[in-house]
Protein backbone atom coordinates (compact mmCIF):
# COMPACT_ATOMS: atom_id res chain seq x y z
CA UNK A 1 0.00 0.00 0.00
CA UNK A 2 2.96 2.36 0.46
CA UNK A 3 3.72 4.96 -2.16
CA UNK A 4 6.74 4.78 -4.49
CA UNK A 5 8.79 7.25 -2.41
CA UNK A 6 8.34 5.12 0.69
CA UNK A 7 9.17 1.96 -1.27
CA UNK A 8 12.40 3.66 -2.34
CA UNK A 9 13.15 4.43 1.31
CA UNK A 10 12.54 0.77 2.21
CA UNK A 11 15.01 -0.26 -0.51
CA UNK A 12 17.57 2.22 0.82
CA UNK A 13 17.19 0.79 4.32
CA UNK A 14 17.63 -2.75 2.97
CA UNK A 15 20.84 -1.62 1.29
CA UNK A 16 22.24 -0.09 4.49
CA UNK A 17 23.90 -2.87 6.45
CA UNK A 18 23.58 -1.78 10.04
CA UNK A 19 21.35 0.35 12.19
CA UNK A 20 23.98 3.06 12.67
CA UNK A 21 23.94 3.71 8.92
CA UNK A 22 20.13 3.72 8.92
CA UNK A 23 20.05 6.03 11.94
CA UNK A 24 22.45 8.40 10.17
CA UNK A 25 20.27 8.28 7.05
CA UNK A 26 17.17 9.23 9.09
CA UNK A 27 19.06 12.16 10.62
CA UNK A 28 20.24 13.27 7.17
CA UNK A 29 16.64 13.17 5.93
CA UNK A 30 15.69 15.50 8.79
CA UNK A 31 18.55 17.86 8.04
CA UNK A 32 17.38 18.09 4.42
CA UNK A 33 13.92 19.34 5.43
CA UNK A 34 13.12 23.02 5.21
CA UNK A 35 12.76 24.52 8.69
CA UNK A 36 9.29 25.35 9.93
CA UNK A 37 8.71 29.05 10.38
CA UNK A 38 8.66 30.21 13.99
CA UNK A 39 5.12 31.58 13.48
CA UNK A 40 3.89 28.01 12.85
CA UNK A 41 5.41 26.65 16.06
CA UNK A 42 2.35 27.31 18.17
CA UNK A 43 0.34 25.24 20.67
CA UNK A 44 -2.20 24.29 17.98
CA UNK A 45 0.48 22.61 15.86
CA UNK A 46 2.46 21.09 18.74
CA UNK A 47 2.18 17.32 19.15
CA UNK A 48 1.63 16.11 22.70
CA UNK A 49 3.16 12.81 23.77
CA UNK A 50 6.62 13.43 22.36
CA UNK A 51 9.69 13.65 24.58
CA UNK A 52 11.05 16.43 22.39
CA UNK A 53 9.28 19.44 20.93
CA UNK A 54 7.37 18.51 17.77
CA UNK A 55 5.16 20.60 15.51
CA UNK A 56 3.17 19.30 12.53
CA UNK A 57 1.41 21.61 10.10
CA UNK A 58 -0.99 19.77 7.79
CA UNK A 59 -2.30 21.01 4.47
CA UNK A 60 -4.88 19.40 2.20
CA UNK A 61 -4.73 20.55 -1.41
CA UNK A 62 -6.85 19.10 -4.21
CA UNK A 63 -7.80 16.18 -1.98
CA UNK A 64 -4.18 15.29 -1.25
CA UNK A 65 -2.59 15.31 2.17
CA UNK A 66 0.68 17.11 2.91
CA UNK A 67 2.34 18.20 6.10
CA UNK A 68 5.43 20.00 7.23
CA UNK A 69 7.07 19.49 10.57
CA UNK A 70 9.81 20.49 12.93
CA UNK A 71 11.47 19.18 16.05
CA UNK A 72 14.25 20.30 18.35
CA UNK A 73 15.75 16.78 18.25
CA UNK A 74 17.70 15.70 15.15
CA UNK A 75 16.45 12.09 15.14
CA UNK A 76 12.85 13.25 15.56
CA UNK A 77 13.27 15.67 12.65
CA UNK A 78 14.37 12.63 10.67
CA UNK A 79 11.33 10.66 11.82
CA UNK A 80 9.14 13.52 10.61
CA UNK A 81 10.88 13.24 7.22
CA UNK A 82 10.19 9.49 7.21
CA UNK A 83 6.50 10.17 7.92
CA UNK A 84 6.45 12.74 5.13
CA UNK A 85 7.74 10.06 2.78
CA UNK A 86 4.95 7.76 3.92
CA UNK A 87 2.05 10.24 3.92
CA UNK A 88 2.75 13.29 1.77
CA UNK A 89 0.86 13.56 -1.52
CA UNK A 90 -1.48 10.70 -0.62
CA UNK A 91 -5.22 11.12 -1.20
CA UNK A 92 -6.67 12.33 2.08
CA UNK A 93 -9.22 9.50 1.96
CA UNK A 94 -6.36 6.96 1.98
CA UNK A 95 -4.42 8.33 4.97
CA UNK A 96 -6.27 6.30 7.59
CA UNK A 97 -5.94 3.15 5.48
CA UNK A 98 -2.14 3.27 5.71
CA UNK A 99 -0.88 0.80 8.32
CA UNK A 100 1.86 3.04 9.67
CA UNK A 101 3.19 0.58 12.29
CA UNK A 102 3.56 -2.13 9.64
CA UNK A 103 5.12 0.21 7.08
CA UNK A 104 7.53 1.71 9.61
CA UNK A 105 8.29 -1.82 10.81
CA UNK A 106 9.64 -2.55 7.34
CA UNK A 107 12.35 0.00 8.14
CA UNK A 108 13.20 -1.73 11.42
CA UNK A 109 12.36 1.38 13.40
CA UNK A 110 10.32 -0.52 15.97
CA UNK A 111 13.38 -2.44 17.12
CA UNK A 112 15.76 0.51 17.38
CA UNK A 113 13.89 3.43 18.88
CA UNK A 114 13.66 4.09 22.59
CA UNK A 115 10.25 3.71 24.22
CA UNK A 116 9.93 7.52 24.41
CA UNK A 117 10.76 7.94 20.70
CA UNK A 118 8.33 5.16 19.77
CA UNK A 119 5.59 6.86 21.80
CA UNK A 120 6.36 10.15 20.09
CA UNK A 121 6.24 8.52 16.67
CA UNK A 122 2.83 7.01 17.52
CA UNK A 123 1.64 10.46 18.66
CA UNK A 124 2.72 11.99 15.35
CA UNK A 125 0.96 9.26 13.37
CA UNK A 126 -2.17 9.74 15.46
CA UNK A 127 -2.13 13.51 14.81
CA UNK A 128 -1.80 12.87 11.08
CA UNK A 129 -4.68 10.38 11.15
CA UNK A 130 -6.92 12.73 13.16
CA UNK A 131 -6.21 15.60 10.79
CA UNK A 132 -7.02 13.49 7.74
CA UNK A 133 -10.24 12.23 9.32
CA UNK A 134 -11.46 15.74 10.17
Amino acid sequence: MANPDFEELVETFEFLDDWEDRYRHVIDMGKAMDPLEEALRVPATKVDGCASQVWLVPQITDGRFHFRGESDAMIVRGLIAVLQTLYNDQPVAEINKIDAPAELGRLGLNDHLSAQRSNGLRAMVERIRQTAAA
